[in-house]
């Protein structure tokens, strides 16, 4: 069976989908997409959610306490935080005083539930990187490479690379284009008290949070469309293939009784799925922006009814998802996610073989990863394919933003 390519997919240049918003910046087309037949009602949908006062994902409705304790990393785990007060003060020297009125908020701003993941700016928070001189954007880009691993800050790059390469594809490069991203900094940078960074834009958004040497980077949002640059300057980027392949070894690794059982639906877009189900935009996924008081039930099979086998294969799917976090909070994280096991719950949408789409889902008290195929924006396919992909990191319970650790250092 032949390979899928995304140049298949490619719109023409008059096809209105992209003819009729040429030339448009990102803020023009921001007021251009609220009457948008696609985006206008997702944005009608997400301004009711925002800014509602946040309370964290559950599964039930009903918040779960104490589990995010405000302590001390374990040794070996903590975080990096003297280079990312480093980091945030070059940020700081770098930028004018309006400048600093603009990108920085208050630890627990609403602004912080303000990011989104399309390509039509919602909320203009903070400094917007294509908009900046290159040393204030390389110091904002610093300060987002001080809080992550070297191959997460690598993922991050390439997919803003991913988001040029498509720009330049559609001819769209104003709106979607290496830098259109906006930065923003919550707090006052410390090592002891908590503060923290958010950066967002298509296919990429990360808000992190430092508490002394605790590290929370929650919400993420990754993804891409397509998942590979095959041209130009940074030709043979490709992105998330290793999660996709060790998500279908992962199914094959189930025994057949099981693997039916985590199936919550066989179709990507399932007659038997109840209204709502697909989203416009996030399609199957769940915890995307504007969703930070969702709740999400628990759907599929219990992880500790998995073989042996399957558990070692979703460790490494775990692992790939955190690889983001720098060595030490990824211990720290990938600890908490595997002490919930007994609790953790998989869930899976669509086929497994070969190039079929699918979603998943493992969900637990303390974690929510969703991988979801999609189908076309910028490209034309109306069928989910492995070219465009959305993935969601959600701290359940009340930690993203890691909101609960800055409510126990107040109350400390």
């Amino acid at each position: 069976m032949s390979t899928l390519s995304f140049r298949d997919f490619l719109f023409a240049p008059d096809h209105p989908r992209v003819a009729e918003i040429r030339g448009l910046n990102a803020r023009e087309y921001a007021e251009a997409a609220k009457t948008d037949s696609f985006a206008g009602p997702m944005i009608e949908g997400w301004t009711k959610l925002y800014p509602q006062a946040f309370t964290g994902i559950t599964s039930d409705g009903v918040r779960r306490e104490g589990l995010y304790p405000l302590t001390a990393a374990r040794p070996g785990e903590e975080a990096p935080t003297a280079e990312m007060v480093a980091a945030a003060g070059k940020l700081l020297g770098a930028v004018t005083a309006e400048q600093k009125r603009r990108l920085c908020y208050a630890v627990d701003a609403p602004e912080w539930q303000s990011w989104a993941n399309p390509e039509f700016m919602q909320h203009d928070t903070g400094l917007r990187l294509d908009e900046m001189d290159p040393p204030v954007r390389d110091a904002a880009l610093a300060l987002v490479e001080a809080g992550l691993s070297a191959e997460g800050y690598e993922l991050v790059r390439n997919l803003m690379r991913i988001n040029g390469f498509l720009g330049d594809l559609v001819e769209l490069p104003l709106l979607m284009n290496e830098f259109s991203y906006n930065v923003a900094l919550y707090g006052e940078p410390s090592e002891t008290e908590p503060w923290g960074w958010q950066i967002f834009g298509h296919h990429a958004a990360l808000n992190c949070l430092v508490a002394g040497t605790q590290l929370v980077i929650s919400p993420v949002f990754m993804g891409a469309e397509p998942d590979m640059i095959d041209d130009g300057p940074h030709k043979g980027v490709k992105v998330f293939k290793e999660r996709i392949g060790l998500a279908r070894q992962l199914m094959a690794a189930l025994p057949e009784d099981l693997r039916a059982q985590a199936t919550v639906y066989r179709e990507m877009v399932d007659p038997a799925m109840p209204e709502g189900r697909i989203h416009p935009g996030d399609e199957r996924h769940l915890g995307g922006c504007f969703q930070d008081n969702r709740v999400i039930p628990y759907e599929g099979i219990r992880v500790a009814d998995m073989p042996a086998e399957a558990r070692v294969v979703l460790d490494a799917v775990v692992d790939d998802f955190i690889a983001y976090l720098p060595d030490g909070p990824r211990a720290a994280r990938r600890r908490e996610i595997q002490e919930r096991y007994t609790e953790s719950f998989f869930s899976w949408i669509g086929g497994w073989k070969g190039e079929e789409a699918f979603y998943f889902r493992l969900q637990s008290p303390v974690v929510v990863l969703e991988l979801d195929h999609h189908t076309g924006v910028f490209l034309s396919n109306d069928e989910p394919a492995p070219f465009h992909m959305h993935t969601v990191v959600r701290t359940p319970n009340g930690n993203d933003y890691g909101r609960e650790l800055v409510k126990q250092a107040w109350n400390s």
